[in-house]
């Protein structure tokens, strides 16, 4: 097996980035490197120099990098190692990686300003609509008494998105600067995820029809902005769409508005065609009765960001107050997470200032 090695990391200059995993009895019978930053496939190989296994890349265009390491020992196994010589670790939804930021990335600086974790109590709601029950942890930030009203994010892949992409640490911070007004989060957890999350119009009626109520009923809410990533915003759109006014604005991050034209590859998704016919309904609508404001993110280097240039433009001639932001990420939690601030910052104050009227007339 590979020797102890320095803890180092990638070298990094102008032009490329380098790779080591020290191997000087050479155990290992090859290497190769898991990325999602489009370096070509034939280009991921390392080469053994006598020492170790070494391979150099392009730069690649984006601000932090995550990877892991292919290794083939010499029985022909395979495994994914994390980088030995690289300390950084990230955790996602299918596990760590080794990260990378590159020179130029700044962290959100949220992080190093926490909140209260807030309060939070557990929900199950059982709709009519689908089988089982839909949890949901609700969140507020401290001093929001439950009969006060305040704007409410409703949160597909809820606690993935909290545990993952920091989303109550990021509100409870902003309050408690004051860079944002006091909001609420429903965490809805992601049972069912593939089926629910991909147009299913049975989920869709659960959310608008058994879970907002609910919600409003548990507390008092002014606007409900609906928030999701991957396919669960393609969930909060299609919620949208299909139930006027049930939601007051969409913040959607990478969504997975598949076009045949750019995501054949997406066709061993069981559910690929549902989600097709749905996003080729926004596409070839003439408009919509209830256009809300839009906040749409995605990575420079995705694969879905041509379909949501696709969504945002189609949108925005449909009467939506749309902006989609591009960022010098991919499609992960990290890359959401450094998109809450300030583009949610940005949605949440302008939800908040509308609300105003309606907040004072209820108090």
């Amino acid at each position: 097996m590979p020797v102890e090695p320095t803890l180092q990391g990638p070298i990094v200059d102008e032009r490329t980035v380098t790779f080591r995993l020290d191997d000087p009895d050479r155990a290992l019978r090859s290497v190769r490197l898991y990325q999602e930053v489009r370096v070509p496939g034939d280009l991921l190989g390392f080469r053994h120099d006598g020492t170790g296994w070494v391979l150099a890349i392009d730069r690649p265009e984006v601000d932090r990098m995550e990877y892991l390491l292919e290794v083939t020992a010499a029985d022909g196994s395979k495994e994914m190692w994390l980088d030995p010589s690289n300390p950084a670790r990230v955790a996602g939804a299918f596990g760590d990686k080794s990260v990378l930021e590159l020179p130029g990335y700044v962290a959100p600086g949220w992080l190093d300003r926490p909140g209260s974790p807030g309060r939070r109590r557990e929900l199950t709601i059982a709709p009519r609509s689908v089988p089982g029950e839909i949890p949901v942890a609700l969140w507020s930030p401290d001093g929001l008494g439950d009969r006060t009203p305040a704007p409410l994010l409703v949160v597909h892949d809820g606690p993935e998105y909290d545990e993952l992409a920091g989303l109550t640490a990021y509100l409870s911070s902003l309050i408690t600067t004051g860079d944002l007004p006091p909001v609420r989060a429903a965490l809805l957890g992601p049972d069912h995820r593939d089926e629910r999350y991909s147009a299913d119009g049975a989920y869709t009626r659960a959310l608008c029809l058994a879970v907002l109520p609910r919600l409003r009923t548990e507390v008092a809410t002014t606007s409900t902005v609906g928030v999701g990533a991957s396919l669960g915003a393609l969930a909060m759109l299609h919620a949208q769409r299909q139930n006027a006014g049930c939601l007051d604005a969409l913040f959607l991050q990478s969504g997975s508005f598949f076009h045949p034209r750019h995501d054949a590859h997406e066709r061993r998704f069981e559910r690929y065609q549902r989600v097709v016919r749905s996003v080729d309904a926004v596409l070839r609508a003439d408009g919509h009765p209830a256009p809300v404001p839009t906040v749409m993110t995605c990575g420079t280097l995705e694969e879905n960001l041509a379909n949501n240039r696709i969504m945002a433009r189609a949108l925005a001639a449909q009467g939506y107050d749309v902006t989609l932001r591009e960022v010098r990420d991919v499609h992960s939690y990290t890359a959401w997470r450094d998109a809450l601030d300030p583009w949610l910052t940005g949605l949440l104050r302008e939800v908040a200032r509308r609300d105003e009227p309606a907040r004072q007339a209820q108090r």
